[in-house]
């Protein structure tokens, strides 16, 4: 067994034991508003965590405030089964299970795929579902998906919140979040915050905006409408990171930033506009229908490393500019009734999404070499106007256009699901929806044009043994898939439309056992397959598994041990292996992370953890170039100066340990965060 393997073991072992002493003191764990962390709310209909057949942690807002989280970057450091990839340093990036990813992101169960940093001030809770999702999200979700689940009016209710935090970096932000009943039957509530960034890097700085109103009204006793309009504003510095030699990042380069502060820049504006109604037709059937338009406009434009020989430094970049219009039609029927001495709850739905989305792509083009890669000599800062020959030069972005596509989607999606109770003790989950997916992308640049349309059926199955109401058995197998147009929609060959969709299959065996009320055990194992075809023959029934196998096991511990410690633990074990043979990359052998909190009394309260993360390959099958280890030690301390007032104090890596958190590529290793310390306040009235 390796050390970090006896760590946890050993932490676990401990948490069990001290909670024997502890289980009828133990209080159900809630967020605030009118959601409870054990319960999954992107399922149709929700379900607890207990009858889920599939691996899912639960973040709520009170957990995220505590422990100084501000993106969701943060949140994957501390789950199980994930963990983070660069994203170019303009977008979030997950890695599910081995399955990179920055499209599989979800706002209150709808698709929210641009590419950008989600903020987390309207958050009421954030769900991270492990595996293949396909029957209720559609394509996509192909080793897991995230969805935030947004703060909504709530009738009956004033007041609300005001934080304010400041770092040692220099960053500040304050968010605001107040709930007026503005009628005997109807509340507005408004959501809005700004953050100004900064970090240990130079250049590095940034600001975010975002301002969120949401509207319920109920229109009778059994029917409410629910309104909401979300903008966003961001702006930041894209950091690439440093070169890498001899297989490793270059630590004595950690210092230098290879880039410049006009030069690398992200900006987003986003507003989005939805409308849900919810109709309870009796105590066993309701629908929901989901109306939501949303317009992006994004630019994302760099330099970045693409070599490094030990002397002077290889630069490249390019400038990618992206609109996109999204329009949802969304509608759900739950149904719950008994035959015999079977009980069902059935889940009826569809959905019609409409894209386009306008991409454009320019190189670099250096005056000196009439390219998009120059050579220079490294200084800190870097100097982009001599290259390494000692000749003045000079960059820009719109002589070189490497691609323009613009791109159209149309999705017809209708899906069922029966989650079948058998007896006390079985629970039999069936379902399986059915995608056209049709698009269309104008290759402006080419003057050509290509159509793929697919007709893809996404199966699901769950089985679920509950010897005593407490503990749950399950095993599960479910698909998802992904055109040939990528995440992004952004091209399609002649090639490529003549190709099916990848396909991605989860296979997962598990328990979740509630030891105590507010306090889970949860273990899964898990094996994920993608199936890619080949070229269309005559048949059109060729295809072969390649691209990825991962099988691996997770384990999670979370609640109160007592009315004073409650802790949140996880470990992850994964193997890969590519369609060569060789190492996956971005996929770390052990990850594991413990936070503890401890109250101290009730007006005082502390909390460390660490999340430990193995070496991982930069690239598919290069077994030498890699990413070490680390560990990265937080603490947080809690003061309630008043039942309404709140001081926090959140440090993130306590060692000051350098580390190299993911790469993009091979030249592209992110630097860790150095030791940082943010003081916030909490006001609610």
């Amino acid at each position: 067994m390796t050390h970090s393997k006896k760590i946890l073991c050993t932490a676990i072992a401990s948490a069990l034991a001290m909670s024997n002493s502890a289980f009828s003191q133990v209080e159900e764990i809630t967020v605030s508003g009118t959601l409870q962390s054990n319960v999954v709310n992107s399922m149709s209909p929700p379900l607890p965590l207990l009858d889920t057949p599939q691996a899912v942690a639960i973040l709520s807002s009170e957990e995220i405030r505590a422990r100084g989280f501000r993106e969701l970057g943060d949140i994957v450091r501390y789950t199980a089964g994930v963990n983070q990839s660069q994203g170019e340093g303009h977008r979030d990036s997950v890695v599910f299970r081995g399955v990179r990813s920055t499209a599989d992101f979800y706002r209150d169960g709808l698709r929210d795929d641009v590419q950008y940093f989600r903020s987390l001030y309207n958050v009421e809770q954030v769900e991270v579902l492990r595996g293949p999702n396909a029957l209720l999200f559609g394509r996509g979700g192909t080793g897991g998906l995230i969805n935030r689940v947004t703060k909504k009016a709530m009738i009956g209710q004033n007041g609300g919140s005001f934080d304010a935090g400041s770092d040692t970096f220099g960053a500040f932000d304050v968010a605001a979040d107040y709930n007026i009943q503005t009628g005997e039957n109807s509340a507005l509530r408004i959501n809005a915050h700004r953050d100004s960034l900064e970090n240990h890097r130079n250049f590095f700085d940034g600001q975010r905006v975002g301002f969120n109103p949401t509207f319920r009204m109920e229109l009778d006793q059994n029917t409410t409408l629910d309104l909401s309009y979300e903008h966003a504003n961001h702006e930041r510095f894209i950091d690439r990171g440093i070169p890498t030699q001899n297989g490793q990042p270059v630590e004595g380069l950690a210092d230098v930033v290879f880039g410049t502060s006009d030069l690398n820049v992200q900006r987003l504006t986003a507003d989005i506009l939805r409308g849900s109604l919810s109709r309870e037709f009796s105590n066993n059937s309701r629908l929901n229908l989901n109306v939501q338009y949303d317009s992006f406009e994004k630019l994302y434009q760099n330099l970045y490393a693409s070599g490094y020989d030990g002397d002077v430094v290889t630069m490249d970049g390019y400038k990618d500019p992206t609109t996109r219009e999204n329009l949802f039609l969304d509608a759900n029927y739950v149904t719950e009734f008994g035959t015999g001495t079977v009980d069902h709850a059935l889940s009826i739905g569809a959905q019609v999404v409409s894209t386009d989305n306008a991409n454009h792509r320019f190189n670099t083009y250096w005056s000196t070499t009439s390219d998009d890669n120059e050579t220079f000599n490294i200084t800190n800062p870097m100097n982009f106007t001599v290259n390494s020959a000692g000749q003045a030069t000079s960059v820009d972005y719109t002589s070189d256009l490497n691609n323009s596509t613009m791109s159209e989607i149309d999705v017809t999606s209708i899906y069922i699901q029966d989650q079948i109770n058998i007896g006390e003790n079985l629970i039999l989950m069936l379902g399986g929806r059915l995608d056209q997916f049709d698009i269309t992308v104008n290759d402006v640049k080419a003057g050509s044009s290509q159509t793929r349309q697919d007709d893809q059926f996404s199966p699901r199955a769950g089985l679920i043994f509950k010897p005593q109401d407490s503990l749950s058995l399950y095993v599960s197998y479910s698909e998802s898939f992904l055109p040939r147009s990528g995440e992004q929609y952004k091209k399609l060959s002649a090639s490529s439309a003549r190709l099916d969709p990848d396909v991605f299959e989860n296979t997962e065996f598990g328990v979740k056992w509630d030891i105590a009320p507010g306090l889970m055990f949860a273990a899964a194992y898990f094996q994920n397959d993608q199936t890619q075809a080949v070229r269309d023959s005559v048949t059109g029934e060729q295809a072969e598994i390649v691209g990825l196998q991962v099988d691996g096991f997770e384990l999670e511990l979370k609640g109160q041990l007592n009315d004073s410690l409650s802790v949140a633990a996880g470990y992850t074990s994964m193997d890969g292996t590519t369609s060569s043979g060789g190492e996956p990359r971005e996929l770390p052998e052990s990850t594991m992370h413990l936070w503890a909190n401890y109250q101290v009394n009730a007006q005082f309260g502390l909390g460390v953890g660490f999340a430990y993360q193995d070496e991982q390959n930069i690239k598919n099958n290069k077994s030498g170039l890699i990413l070490p280890d680390y560990t990265r030690w937080d603490a947080a301390a809690y003061y309630n100066v008043s039942d309404d007032l709140e001081i926090r104090l959140n440090v993130e890596n306590l060692s000051d340990e350098l580390y190299f958190p993911f790469s993009h590529s091979t030249h592209q290793a992110s630097v860790g965060k150095d030791l940082n310390a943010r003081l916030s306040i909490t006001r609610r009235f």
